[in-house]
């Protein structure tokens, strides 16, 4: 199941952490090598060319390149943030497979046409917990603890419904801690939008400190002001889009899979266990 080490050596916060610190690096990286020297480079040109008047070929000053858009802090700090967001969700993506890859292996050994019974149902029990111990990928993984926890209530009230609700019990729990899970990632895309509205309120504010300049025609300040405001919002929104889509993906597998575990321990596990009556606990027995 979900790890329930939420230490600070646990992957749940070491993933965060040093995501953030790696999608940092790697887009400053890319900003001083690549991203603001062609912005720089295109702003000269556009500037030569705004100084040619006529002479100059206008279609060139309507190009508007990717990294003269997202040249400005706000714009990189909102891909440094969806870049996060999507490590974390690359994460738990990978997280649900390794976990869906235990589909393959059979925790129960139930051959074809025999049953579990309340009595054989604690040796399955002792038997899986010490192959758990064993293999530490197994460890905190929703299958195995779901068999677990159904063998052992059955076991303690022959009750094939109350082993169908321990499985029941136990997938819920790991959906609910699989959707917290994602808090960090709905938050990452709250704050997308709510950084391009900070420089949305800059860029206007900048643009009106340079107002009396532009009354006397230089509206190059006004222009950039502006620039940088609708640059913002427009990064911004477009950003959280696909953020938000490859979240509603990573849920969207985590629910299948809480769903997939509890379909197939229902027909691998709670359907082949049977409480003897009377007349056949005797013949047992006998």
């Amino acid at each position: 199941m979900i790890s329930r080490n939420k230490g600070i050596f646990s992957l749940e916060f070491l993933v965060p952490v040093f995501g953030f610190i790696f999608a940092v690096l790697t887009v400053e990286m890319a900003y001083h090598s690549v991203v603001t020297p062609a912005a720089n480079e295109f702003m000269v040109k556009r500037r030569v060319i705004a100084a040619r008047g006529a002479e100059g070929d206008s279609s060139e000053m309507r190009e508007r390149p990717i990294y003269a858009v997202i040249k400005d802090m706000e714009p990189k700090w909102e891909i440094i943030f969806c870049f996060w967001g999507m490590i974390i969700l690359g994460y738990k993506l990978v997280h649900v497979t390794l976990e869906r890859r235990l589909f393959k292996h059979d925790f129960v050994r139930v051959q074809p046409g025999e049953r579990i019974i309340p009595d054989d149902a604690l040796d399955r029990y002792k038997e899986l917990r010490s192959a758990i111990e064993r293999e530490p990928r197994w460890r905190e993984r929703l299958l195995p603890e779901c068999i677990i926890a159904s063998l052992h209530r059955f076991h303690a009230t022959s009750s094939v419904q109350d082993a169908a609700n321990a499985v029941r019990e136990r997938a819920e729990l790991a959906g609910d801690e699989l959707d917290s899970s994602l808090g960090l990632v709905r938050y990452i895309a709250w704050a997308i939008p709510a950084i391009g509205f900070i420089g949305t309120v800059r860029g206007i504010g900048d643009a009106l400190n340079f107002a009396e300049q532009a009354i006397h025609g230089d509206i190059s300040s006004v222009t950039t002001g502006l620039g940088l405001a609708f640059n913002s919002t427009f990064v911004g929104l477009s950003l959280c889009i696909v953020l938000m889509f490859f979240l509603h993906l990573v849920q969207g597998r985590q629910e299948a899979f809480i769903i997939e575990t509890q379909a197939f321990l229902r027909d691998k596990l709670i359907d082949v266990m049977k409480v003897p009556t009377k007349e056949e606990a005797g013949t047992v027995y006998s």
